[in-house]
């Protein structure tokens, strides 16, 4: 935008021709590629309904993109013409503590925080109460209080039961349903309603003609519509419904139940192969009977190497023990057509003399998601295209399998850290396509890590005290000094034009 603010005549010379491309398209029409959206290509998608739409709304873009340029540029130049930046970027680092920054930056440890300090504001800001994470980052999109935007918690009640749903959106059953024999099919698709009021400021933006991408914003789900691209961040459940369930898959003959967040599944061995099965939703055709949808899989241990091969549809990976697999798509099919596609992740805790392998919470697949988690339903889908599966679930770091001992201290870190590294591959594509604008996005490992390794700041915590203060790990000077290694990279991509927040 700034070439044709400062070039006015050559501003008319595009538009002449941009107008005269569209005639000569028209009178000799040549086979040519699209794209929608800010560098989201024509992505592929497995069903051929969604293919045709994708194909449809190419073309209409195609057709259309003289005109809305020439609109786009109208109502740029307004939005823009009284400007004093180009762009604003918003880097949210959910739970950090201002008086820990301080003490690092004092110490050296945070150069580029510290930069941030001396050239601009560092102030303590008064929170919400309750100052919980979904309330804040209400407020902050909003800017009204809990009583305006209706977010009190990460959980509210259903007045009618008084039965807990999680506080940013109500999902219901389809009103209507017919049988067909032991079947029960629903008609129409599930009601979902969002329950945080206010607008958003990016929706104000984008009424102004200012584009924002917003990635990971906590409180974003489902994502509304507005000029910009957004991926809706805490609060989106998994493919359970749920706000993160972890299944621990065991030859162990346990039976006790996890306090919360998981569920144990046996394993059962035959010979050299051992079979369990990945828990899922809630079969959509048994008519509200519990019965859950399952995915069965296998595993073959290897002791003498340590690893093991898992079987998971026609999928097959090794994984050594202590270590994860990559994202794995899973299906669980319901029958008549209906399924549930989701992504998860293996990790191998031992495999003699028993086997346990822990199962990530299954995500909701972004590649092909089967509940809205972006503005426009294709952002997802462009994001997963060009890196490839990500986590989805606003909870995505599974501090109840820490808290439950199935997971250790180094297996915690690296899945946070493993979800942080694909976050700022998001917002790098993010804030080099949006050039001029509002770049927002919120990582919230810093949340997660201060959760569960803040016993280590503490002299007498007493999840800690079995750890001599001089062997308690430095886990949140190392995260903090992430962070801070994170703004430097992004001063190093921004211009005098651009503000950071």
């Amino acid at each position: 935008m700034k070439w044709y603010q400062t070039h006015p005549s050559r501003e008319r010379g595009m538009l002449y021709a941009c107008l005269a491309v569209f005639g000569l398209v028209l009178l000799f029409p040549m086979r040519s590629e699209a794209y929608a959206g800010p560098g989201a290509g024509f992505a592929v998608l497995s069903s051929f309904w969604t293919l045709f739409v994708a194909f449809l709304y190419s073309a209409y873009a195609f057709i259309s993109w003289p005109f809305r340029h020439l609109f786009r540029l109208l109502r740029h130049r307004k939005a823009y013409g009284n400007a004093q930046i180009k762009r604003a970027v918003i880097l949210g680092f959910d739970g950090m503590d201002p008086e820990l920054a301080n003490r690092f930056m004092g110490e050296g440890k945070l150069p580029n925080l510290a930069k941030l300090r001396e050239h601009g504001t560092f102030r303590k800001l008064r929170t919400t109460f309750p100052a919980i994470s979904p309330v804040a980052w209400s407020t902050f999109m909003t800017g009204v209080n809990p009583g305006k935007h209706n977010i009190y918690d990460f959980l509210a009640r259903d007045l009618s039961n008084y039965l807990p749903f999680l506080s940013s959106v109500e999902i219901r059953a389809p009103k209507r349903s017919f049988r067909i024999g032991k079947y029960t099919i629903p008609l129409g698709k599930p009601q979902m309603k969002g329950m945080r009021h206010g607008t958003p400021f990016w929706h104000w933006l984008g009424k102004a003609g200012i584009f924002c991408s917003v990635i990971r914003v906590p409180v974003t789900f489902p994502p509304e519509k507005f000029p910009g691209v957004l991926l809706s961040g805490m609060c989106v459940p998994d493919l359970k419904g749920s706000q993160g369930t972890f299944c621990l898959c065991t030859t162990r003959g346990h039976t006790d139940a996890f306090r919360e967040g998981g569920v144990r599944v046996p394993i059962e061995r035959a010979g050299s192969v051992c079979r369990s099965y990945i828990p899922g939703p809630e079969d959509p055709l048994a008519g509200g009977s519990g019965s859950e949808l399952r995915v069965s899989f296998e595993i073959r241990p290897d002791p003498g190497k340590n690893r093991a091969r898992i079987t998971v549809d026609s999928e097959s990976f090794s994984v050594q023990v202590g270590e994860y697999s990559d994202w794995i798509s899973v299906k669980f099919k319901a029958g008549l057509g209906f399924n549930a596609r989701g992504i998860c992740r293996f990790y191998l805790k031992e495999v003699s003399p028993e086997v346990e392998v822990y199962v990530t919470p299954v995500n909701i697949d972004p590649g092909k998601p089967d509940l809205p988690i972006s503005h426009p339903v294709t952002y997802s889908i462009y994001l997963a295209k060009l890196f490839g599966p990500y986590a989805t679930l606003g909870l995505a770091e599974d501090t109840w399998a820490l808290n439950e001992k199935v997971l250790d201290d180094k297996a915690f870190l690296a899945q946070c850290y493993a979800n942080h590294e694909d976050r700022e591959r998001m917002f790098f594509d993010a804030l080099e396509k949006t050039r001029q604008g509002l770049c927002a996005c919120v990582f919230d490992t810093t949340d997660r890590v201060q959760h569960m390794f803040w016993r280590y700041l503490e002299e007498d915590h007493p999840a800690a005290r079995d750890v001599p203060r001089d062997q308690r790990p430095n886990v949140i000077e190392d995260l903090y000094c992430r962070m801070d290694a994170l703004v430097g990279r992004v001063m190093k991509q921004i211009n005098d034009q651009t503000l950071l927040d």
